[in-house]
């Protein structure tokens, strides 16, 4: 298989002491390439570092998670447009909503995404438009409606670690967006509405990630010691997905890296990969 792992949190300090080998592992389980998650100020440049460290196999994104809301300042912002001129930083966000756990206040959250949705905007306006990478948690009636305030003038979406409704899905998909699956997919206590829902993604719009080193699946065997999650456990994602949606895996592994190639704007896998 040549999968894409569109979500992969490698900056977390979890990964410092053996990058090289879970990159290794990954490719030696398919997972040709990887969009390393910027989430903060502090997070970003690093995610940009990895990136530029590893070209053809890791990319990058950067923005401000609503639980780091606070810290966007003018000078957050700014550092972001100067992220954003890299090549290898290929989506705006994670940003979006979280109400689950109100890490950070809600006008505050309100603001960090409006700000970034602009940022994303005036990127589509000087011709260099980026995908959004979008995070919602019990927030969906006020997320649609910030979103649809910048309707026309940014261009993709993808809804990442999409655990929602059926009714979110569907909102989601009538608007043209993306889903990203993660290992919540596994999850039988809170995850298992998700693989009844999985099968209505249109092979255009689905694409699949770890969020490692988060949502461990909980169907994989054996389970690490450490239990920490990382992208060569993809594949195991992948061959879940593939038997919810009724089709082979390998039909799920093409359809989600070209869709996920598109999605980000990626070149060809290289040699390395």
């Amino acid at each position: 298989m040549h999968l894409i792992d569109i979500g992969a949190n490698l900056t977390h300090e979890s990964f410092a002491r053996d990058l090289d080998a879970v990159l290794q592992r990954a490719g030696a389980a398919g997972v040709a390439r990887m969009v390393v998650t910027g989430a903060s100020r502090e997070h970003n440049p690093q995610a940009l570092e990895l990136a530029q460290r590893h070209p053809g196999v890791l990319y990058a994104t950067a923005g401000v998670h609503p639980h780091h809301a606070v810290e966007y300042t003018d000078e957050c912002d700014a550092e972001l447009r100067m992220l954003h001129a890299h090549a290898e930083v290929v989506a705006v966000g994670e940003c979006g909503l979280d109400y689950f756990r109100d890490f950070s206040p809600r006008p505050a959250q309100h603001k960090a995404f409006e700000r970034q949705l602009q940022l994303a905007a005036d990127l589509a306006a000087a011709g260099t438009r980026k995908p959004l990478f979008l995070h919602q948690r019990d927030a969906h009636a006020d997320f649609m409606a910030m979103m649809r305030n910048f309707e026309g003038r940014i261009g993709a979406a993808v809804v990442h670690c999409f655990t929602g409704t059926r009714e979110e899905l569907f909102d989601y998909l009538d608007r043209g967006w993306h889903i990203g699956i993660t290992g919540w997919l596994c999850d039988e206590r809170r995850g298992a509405h998700l693989r009844e829902l999985v099968g209505h993604i249109p092979a255009d719009r689905l694409m699949i990630e770890t969020d490692s080193p988060y949502l461990l699946p909980r169907t994989l065997r054996p389970l690490p010691k450490d239990r920490r999650n990382e992208p060569a456990f993809l594949a195991h994602i992948a061959e879940e997905v593939a038997r919810d949606r009724g089709e082979d895996v390998q039909a799920t592994a093409r359809a989600t890296t070209a869709t996920a190639q598109a999605f980000f704007r990626l070149p060809p896998a290289s040699p390395r990969a």
